[in-house]
C-alpha cells in the first residue's frame, strides 16, 4: 500500500486525501487546526462552487449539502451609468446547472471527520521544513497543499505564468443575513464600477444556516480600498452597507436590514496572484509536490477558488492512481502539474484579463449580452469552464466574429 501524506486540509487537498483513501491509500493529512478550530473560526473564502467542480466532489460521494444550501441558480451583471443613478449595462442569465457556496468553517470539519472515518491518519500541527523531511522519508509522495510560512518558500514564482508581482484588489467579504433575495431567480450578482472596483454578491450557506456571501473588491488606493480602517465587526458591516449606498443604489437597496451571520463572518486582505513551479525540492534534495493555491493562486474577481481547487484535487488523484506502481519522481510531479495547467492556463487568463481595464471590444461584449440571444447564457456558463472564454472574449478580432455570428442569426 502506498503512503501519501498532504500538507493542508482545505479544498484541494482533503479532496484529495479522501480519493485517495476510497482507492486504497495509505493517507496522512497534517494541518494545523482541527474541525472545532475550524468551525469557531474567521471565515475563510467565498468558495461559490458551479457544476464541473461540484461534480468532482459528488463522485467521491462529498457533497452532503444539497438540499440544505441554497442554489445560485444564474449570473447577472451590470456597470452603473458613469452620469446618472442608472445602470449603463444590466442583464442576467440561468445557469445551466445551479452553483453552491458552502462555508469551509461548514464543509472541512465534516470532511475531516470522513477523512478520519474512512481511516485517514489527522495530524494536527504547524508543518515546517523538519517535518516535511521526516515526512519525505517514510512516505512515496508529500503533497503540499498549504503555501503558508517557510514551506511556501519551496515554491519557486513562475515568472513566465505570473502577470502580476504585487496585489490588484483590496479584497473583503461580509457574511450577512436579511438580505432581500434578487426577483425571479438566485444567482451571483456581479456589479463592475470602472476606476473603482468590482462588488459582487451570492447566496450561501454558513454556520448560522442560509445567508448571502457580499465580496468587495477594491482598486488599491481607491474609495474601496478602506478596510484598514474597519476595526470592529460592527465597522466592518457599516462599510459593507456604505460602499453600496455611495456606488450601487440598487444594491444596497437589498441591504437595508443585513446583519453580520456571527462575529466571525468578515474577512478583509490583499495578495497577489502568482502562479508557482510545482516542484519543492528539500534541504535533502528530497522533493515535494504543490498543490492548489499553493502552486496556483488567482484572485477571486471571477470565483474560481474553489473551483480551480476541487478540479487540480481531481487531476492530480486520477494522476496518481494512473501511475501505479511506479515512483512519484520529478517526471511524475512535473506532469500531474502540466495535465492541471492545460485547464488552469485559462482560468488564469481570463482573471487577469478581468484585473485589468477592460478594452472596448469587452465593454462591447458585455452590453451586446443585452440584446443579442444566447449571449448572455453563454457568458453565465462560462464560469463553470473558463475555457469556453477563448479566442471569443480574449480577442478582438474574433470577439467580432463572434458578435457578428449572433446579430446574423
Amino acid at each position: 500500500m502506498k503512503k501519501i501524506t498532504i500538507i493542508g486540509g482545505g479544498q484541494s487537498g482533503l479532496q484529495l486525501a479522501i480519493g485517495l483513501l476510497q482507492n486504497g491509500y495509505e493517507v496522512t493529512v497534517i494541518q494545523d487546526r482541527t474541525g472545532e478550530e475550524i468551525a469557531a473560526g474567521r471565515v475563510l473564502s467565498s468558495q461559490c462552487q458551479f457544476d464541473a467542480a461540484l461534480n468532482t466532489e459528488r463522485r467521491l460521494g462529498l457533497s452532503f449539502w444539497e438540499d440544505s444550501c441554497p442554489p445560485v441558480e444564474g449570473i447577472s451583471f451590470t456597470v452603473p451609468a458613469p452620469d446618472g443613478p442608472g445602470k449603463a449595462i444590466g442583464w442576467a442569465a440561468r445557469l445551466d446547472a445551479r452553483a453552491m457556496s458552502v462555508d469551509q468553517r461548514v464543509k472541512m470539519p465534516r470532511w475531516l471527520a470522513e477523512f478520519e472515518t474512512l481511516g485517514g491518519k489527522l495530524v494536527i500541527a504547524s508543518a515546517d521544513i523538519a517535518m516535511l523531511e521526516a515526512e519525505a522519508r517514510k512516505s512515496d509522495l508529500v503533497i503540499v497543499a498549504s503555501g503558508k510560512g517557510e514551506i511556501g518558500k519551496l515554491f519557486e514564482r513562475d515568472a513566465e505564468k505570473s502577470m502580476f508581482d504585487a496585489p490588484q484588489r483590496a479584497l473583503a467579504l461580509t457574511y450577512v443575513h436579511g438580505m432581500t433575495p434578487r426577483p425571479d431567480y438566485s444567482a451571483v450578482s456581479f456589479n463592475l464600477i470602472p476606476g473603482v472596483g468590482e462588488y459582487f454578491v451570492f447566496p450561501a450557506l454558513t454556520t448560522t444556516g442560509p445567508c448571502e456571501i457580499m465580496v468587495f473588491e477594491g482598486h488599491p488606493g481607491g474609495p474601496m480600498d478602506c478596510w484598514k480602517d474597519a476595526k470592529t465587526a460592527a465597522d466592518h458591516l457599516a462599510m459593507s452597507k456604505d460602499i453600496l449606498n455611495t456606488f450601487l443604489p440598487w444594491e444596497a437597496e437589498r441591504c437595508r436590514n443585513i446583519e453580520l451571520t456571527d462575529e466571525n463572518g468578515r474577512l478583509a486582505g490583499r495578495f497577489a496572484p502568482t502562479v508557482r513551479k510545482p516542484i519543492g525540492v528539500l534541504p535533502s534534495g528530497a522533493k515535494v509536490l504543490g498543490l492548489g493555491d499553493t502552486v496556483c493562486l488567482n484572485d477571486p474577481i471571477t470565483g474560481q477558488g474553489a473551483n480551480n481547487a476541487a478540479k487540480a484535487a481531481d487531476i492530480y488523484l486520477d494522476a496518481i492512481l494512473a501511475q501505479g506502481d511506479k515512483p512519484f519522481d520529478a517526471t511524475f510531479m512535473q506532469g500531474a502539474f502540466d495535465r492541471y495547467w492545460a485547464y488552469a492556463e485559462w482560468v488564469v487568463r481570463w482573471t487577469n484579463m478581468m484585473l485589468l481595464p477592460p478594452p472596448p471590444f469587452v465593454l462591447d461584449i458585455m452590453g451586446a449580452a443585452q440584446v443579442l440571444p444566447g449571449l448572455a447564457p453563454r457568458i453565465a456558463n462560462g464560469f463553470d469552464d473558463p475555457r469556453d472564454f477563448f479566442p471569443w472574449f480574449a480577442e478582438e478580432a474574433a470577439a467580432k466574429a463572434y458578435m457578428s455570428e449572433l446579430e446574423a442569426a
